[in-house]
């Protein structure tokens, strides 16, 4: 064990030495006309180089493997037995070279994951009774409080209790732009405190926090093979015995002893080894630079085919910002019920809730009334129970599934709100509609056009599944183009509905928030999370993006599309390699050192054709503003 550790830590060392004996034989023979001395110099390098390759080789063997070193170890004993060190020599060279060549630029395809891990956060000021202490970040735990000032990073996951100042959340994002954090707010580990200081509550630590979670995940990703990967496993499995059988074939029938050595040079299979894994990890890589995160080549490969994206509507297609822009109201307490309806919402977290909170915070500062009883029930509303009145505040669907009727002046107050374009929240007590909320969410400014450059990419279908109004729900997809809406949905009903469209043919990609959308997002043939990492997003997604962007998705999808032809191309070059190799061993042109040298530079085409998905960009990203990344995710 000691002694292949040693060899793989100076295999560079004995690949340079085997090069320089390579070039003295070479001076020792056409400078120096001194055969011996080259004949003993190339042997010397044969056993030097050999050393390390067999060792692999018998490594594998005693895991049952079969593996390329083990035909390049038997191809040097031949070549030993037949005198041919030349060839001996410039085999193990090659290899070994090849080897290394492989392996660097193998590393630049893992720049993501060195970046990542380079950004994690390894100490923390800790707030203490006596004042503030220095401590490894794993010493933190939940619940305690952690100062960050100016250029310094987040150690952990938390609350903002004291303080405020503009971060810079790349590491989380992609997207190097400052993010203004005052009291209550959730900050990331991993993110740079820009300008301000903070005190921060722990509520996630060492591997929990979200910085933690995406490193894992982007290491676990490049780890996972996409279906051409297990193929080629399975297939390697065979095709080294197989030459194996081949090559003693060749000796029984030809008796030719060297011909049966470079059947084994030329078997290699390097390129359709290393050709797939290359390119999943290189377009890994290129996603998790911009802040997507996408979990593995299957992942990959079942993007690349899909045709249908469903979308939800709120926070997904619109910003989620939404704000009441109208309030009928039929009660002369208007601020009474006003401060009611804020109340019931508290308990809720959703975006129609909220708006509410903050519109009734700045038209009324009448104390909060003490609710006795709340029933809360999703996708309609809120039910409540408030000095023996009874409240129900929702939806229309909640209205009727509670005999509560609109008046024709409010039946008409409410299908202009929904006429316009705009969300409703009814607001009843003892039966009786109190008020109605208009509350609008902006459509995000470039959905429109990376919808149409879906299209353009392959995209057959574009459906919105909501749980809003139909009329609401209507106006944006007629904005956006949309093939087909579905409103006033639950979100059991949305899952039918992502069912359905998979059983009729259609591979899937469902988008949402990543939270209330995480059982649509997981019955998909891919569920996309747009959302800023949450514990949710991360875990049952396949693709998150970070920075809930649609040009990131644009990218994502071209992405993954770019990729799967990157490795049939690979597995092109690797087979077209293979069958030159062959015709060219019976027509006589190719040997065996010749034949190594076309094997090694194969890997090298494969390898330097994944790198190009490095620095891959769709055709709308070239159109879009230059995008922000970090060294620190790249």
């Amino acid at each position: 064990m000691k002694f292949q550790i040693f060899l793989t830590k100076h295999t560079n060392q004995i690949t340079l030495a085997t090069g320089v004996l390579i070039v003295l034989g070479m001076l020792s023979k056409y400078l120096l006309n001194f055969t011996p001395g080259y004949t003993v110099t190339l042997a010397v390098a044969s056993v030097i180089a050999a050393v390390p390759i067999a060792v692999r080789a018998f490594s594998a063997l005693r895991n049952k493997v079969f593996s390329i070193e083990l035909l390049v170890t038997i191809a040097v004993i031949g070549a030993f037995v037949i005198g041919e060190f030349n060839e001996s020599a410039i085999v193990t060279f090659l290899f070994l070279f090849g080897s290394y060549l492989e392996s660097k630029t193998l590393q630049k395809t893992r720049t993501a994951i060195k970046g990542l891990t380079d950004m994690s956060p390894t100490t923390a000021t800790l707030v203490t009774d006596s004042g503030t202490e220095e401590v490894d970040v794993d010493d933190v735990d939940e619940g305690d409080v952690v100062l960050v000032k100016t250029g310094s990073q987040v150690p952990v996951d938390g609350e903002v209790v004291e303080g405020s100042g503009y971060l810079n959340e790349a590491s989380i994002t992609g997207e190097a732009r400052q993010i203004n954090k005052q009291l209550h707010d959730n900050v990331y580990s991993g993110t740079m405190v820009e300008n301000g200081y903070l005190k921060i509550k722990a509520t996630q630590v060492g591997d929990d926090t979200t910085f933690a979670k995406i490193i894992e995940l982007v290491e676990e990703a490049q780890d996972t093979k996409s279906k051409a990967e297990k193929f080629i496993d399975r297939f390697a499995q065979y095709y080294t015995p197989a030459v194996l059988v081949l090559a003693a074939l060749v000796f029984v029938f030809s008796r030719d002893f060297r011909l049966a050595i470079t059947v084994l040079v030329l078997g290699c299979p390097g390129a359709l080894v290393i050709g797939a894994p290359v390119s999943n990890v290189a377009g890994i890589g290129n996603g998790a630079k911009r802040g997507i995160l996408i979990k593995g080549g299957e992942v990959i490969d079942t993007f690349a085919k899909v045709d249908t994206l469903v979308f939800d509507k709120t926070g997904t297609l619109t910003e989620g910002n939404t704000a009441v822009t109208t309030m009928n109201t039929y009660t002369d307490h208007v601020a009474d019920q006003l401060g009611l309806a804020a109340a019931i919402e508290g308990v809720s977290d959703h975006p129609l809730g909220q708006a509410i909170i903050t519109y009734a915070e700045k038209q009324t500062t009448h104390t909060a009334p003490t609710l006795d009883d709340t029933e809360t029930v999703k996708g309609q509303g809120i039910c409540a129970k408030v000095n023996g009145q009874s409240i129900v505040i929702g939806n229309q669907k909640m209205m009727t599934a509670h005999d509560i009727g609109l008046t024709p002046k409010q039946a008409h107050d409410l299908n202009a709100l929904q006429s316009a374009g705009q969300s409703t929240v009814i607001m009843a007590v003892d039966g009786q509609v109190q008020l109605i909320f208009g509350i609008a969410d902006t459509i995000r400014p470039e959905v429109k056009d990376s919808l149409a450059a879906l299209k353009a990419q392959g995209i057959k279908r574009t459906v919105m599944l909501t749980g809003d109004n139909q009329l609401t729900a209507e106006s944006v997809a007629k904005e956006l183009n949309l093939d087909e809406v579905h409103a006033n949905l639950l979100p059991e009903e949305k899952v039918e509905y992502v069912k359905k469209l998979k059983a009729d043919g259609n591979t899937v990609a469902f988008i949402g928030d990543g939270i209330n959308d995480s059982p649509s997002i997981a019955n998909a043939d891919i569920g996309i999370a747009m959302g800023s990492g949450t514990d949710v997003a991360i875990d049952t997604s396949d693709v998150v993006l970070m920075q809930s962007s649609f040009p990131a998705l644009v990218h994502a999808h071209g992405l993954a599309k770019k990729t799967v032809l990157n490795t049939r191309e690979n597995i092109f070059i690797a087979i077209a390699t293979v069958v030159f190799l062959l015709i060219g061993l019976i027509f006589g042109y190719i040997y065996m050192a010749s034949g190594m040298f076309v094997h090694e530079a194969s890997i090298l085409v494969v390898i330097f054709n994944a790198m190009r998905l490095i620095n891959f960009q769709t055709k709308f990203d070239k159109r879009q503003p230059a995008m922000k990344s970090q060294p620190a995710t790249a």
